[in-house]
């Protein structure tokens, strides 16, 4: 494992590629209406990618097909978009969204109630995730440990009866969208390699309604439950920092931030 730590003045660069990634999900999100399908939302990115003047990180990565993945229901991660996937009032879609600037990558996800209103147990869900990655956050201060993240996540996802996705996890991130360390949704608190200042990972829990267990179908990419419930996926840019987490893509400041 070669993990590369990062100077101050790389993590300023990686933060405003965070910004920018932040503000496309902003104009995704606020696309994401019963009606529009999910292509709609692939086009939404791609204008502001043109308008921000950054580049995909996903589109031809291993070549995947679009600038988004949208995730609808129980699809878990990696949805692609498509012209006959429509929308509707009550579902709920993981929007993942990267790219760079200036060479430096920024990485994040969200999952959002279409229309905004949903059955209490789709809630509960999207809730519950978005909770396990701010209890994860809350790890990101240098001592501790890549299981205290993934224990977070872990152990706040099970208490409410859901189950965490284990198939794919965070990485590292920086001039690669994926560099090391794996960062895990799971674990146990003390286990682990220590974090320390310089660090820059992405945090992305995937938590399941029902079992754990994956299906990926034969396009290759979308990964659905293999039981068909429902799924909701988060994901944050997190530098470590003497201070503890700046999360670099969301605006509002956090504890690292200078």
């Amino acid at each position: 494992m070669r993990i590369k730590y990062k100077s101050r003045d790389e993590i300023l660069k990686l933060r405003a590629a965070g910004l920018a990634v932040s503000e496309i999900l902003d104009d995704v999100c606020a696309a994401a209406v019963p009606g529009a399908t999910t292509a709609d939302l692939d086009r939404v990115a791609a204008d502001g990618i043109g308008r921000l003047k950054v580049k995909s990180a996903f589109l031809g990565y291993q070549g995947y097909p679009a600038v988004l993945c949208t995730s609808v229901n129980e699809v878990i991660v990696h949805g692609i978009p498509r012209e006959d996937e429509v929308l509707a009032e009550g579902d709920i879609i993981g929007i993942d969204f990267g790219s760079y600037l200036d060479g430096y990558c920024g990485d994040s996800a969200r999952t959002i109630v279409v229309g905004g209103k949903t059955t209490p147990e789709k809630q509960k869900l999207v809730d519950t995730t978005r909770e396990s990655l701010e209890k994860a956050i809350e790890m990101c201060y240098p001592g501790n440990r890549l299981g205290d993240i993934g224990a977070a996540v872990q152990n706040w996802a099970e208490a409410q009866g859901y189950s965490v996705v284990k198939d794919f996890v965070g990485h590292g991130v920086g001039r690669q969208m994926h560099e090391d360390p794996p960062v895990p949704n799971y674990g146990r608190s003390g286990h682990g390699k220590r974090i320390k200042s310089g660090l820059v990972i992405a945090i992305e829990p995937m938590v399941n309604a029902g079992a754990q267990h994956v299906e990926v179908l034969d396009d290759e990419w979308t990964a659905l439950t293999k039981d068909r419930s429902m799924s909701a996926h988060f994901e944050h840019t997190i530098a470590i920092t003497d201070n503890g987490p700046w999360v670099l893509t969301q605006a509002a400041p956090s504890p690292g931030s200078p």
